[in-house]
């Protein structure tokens, strides 16, 4: 469920972005990395202000850092590249490439290429016992929280703000919603800042489970297509489902092959779901 967890956070901006624009972002990967690399700044920073130890408000304070740090970055390529780019579904996806290719080498050129560690603070070390055998860690409980928080947040923007609504208007019938006033191309660079936002908080979140290097969101970004496609493009509920079915799978059939048999197998499964239901677990209502 915490796989299934990060793939939904990490998936969550890719579906608006994806299905507002139609944009395949492959630099979606390195806006996970900014945010992991935004913990592992925030541990160092405040452990060298706090004497050499870091005191347990870093990681909150790396969340808030990684959602606006990343969505900085996916707002700043939104404007300087996404945007000339609209209906060019091939340059798009290359130019990304390309962008994902260059924040690699920047990460490498201030970090290093080594992978780099981010030590869970004191409150989120240990488990719940539930029984002698079992024990759930509270890191992936936390990670289990804040994508229940996340969604709540996006179901409050999406169906509770002015904002949602014109964003939800412009995934439906972009070119009705322009004429009654919406502006498309400011909602398109709004709702392409909040997804990256929401990897950078994935990004984040995922530095609690293993190191940090310049390669981190390369493993998860094939992942989080499938949920996309999956679950249905833009669809919040079918993400969740999506999301949660492609994590537990992965890890169910880890356990009696490889990872890499077992993504097969998942991707596999994928491919024949969809041969059955091309639009995914939940499609748009229409006549």
């Amino acid at each position: 469920m915490s796989v299934g967890s990060i793939l939904l956070l990490v998936s969550l901006g890719l579906a608006f972005s994806f299905g507002l624009m139609g944009v395949i972002n492959m630099a979606h990967g390195e806006l996970i990395m900014v945010g992991a690399y935004c913990a592992y700044v925030s541990q160092v920073t405040l452990a060298h202000l706090w004497g050499g130890v870091a005191p347990g408000i870093y990681f909150p304070v790396a969340l808030v850092l990684a959602f606006v740090s990343a969505g900085a970055v996916g707002l700043l390529l939104e404007v300087l590249l996404i945007r000339r780019l609209y209906g060019r579904p091939l340059d798009t996806l290359l130019a990304t490439w390309g962008v994902a290719l260059m924040l690699q080498q920047l990460a490498r050129s201030l970090f290093g290429a080594p992978n780099v560690q981010v030590i869970s603070p004191a409150w989120l070390t240990g488990g719940l016992r539930l029984t002698p055998a079992l024990s759930l860690p509270y890191s992936r409980l936390f990670i289990l929280g804040l994508a229940v928080a996340c969604l709540g947040a996006i179901y409050v923007y999406l169906y509770r703000s002015v904002a949602g609504r014109r964003l939800r208007a412009a995934m439906q019938n972009r070119d009705m919603a322009a004429c009654l006033g919406v502006a498309t191309r400011r909602v398109d660079a709004t709702t392409f800042a909040l997804g990256s936002g929401l990897a950078g908080i994935a990004g984040c979140a995922l530095a609690l489970l293993g190191p940090v290097g310049p390669s981190l969101g390369t493993y998860y970004i094939v992942d989080a297509f499938m949920v996309v496609v999956l679950g249905g493009v833009g669809q919040l509920p079918g993400t969740i489902l999506a999301a949660l079915a492609i994590g537990g799978f992965n890890t169910a059939f880890e356990f009696g092959s490889t990872a890499s048999l077992g993504k097969v197998i998942v991707f596999a499964l994928v491919i024949a779901f969809l041969q059955w239901r091309p639009a995914g677990i939940v499609a748009w209502r229409s006549r």
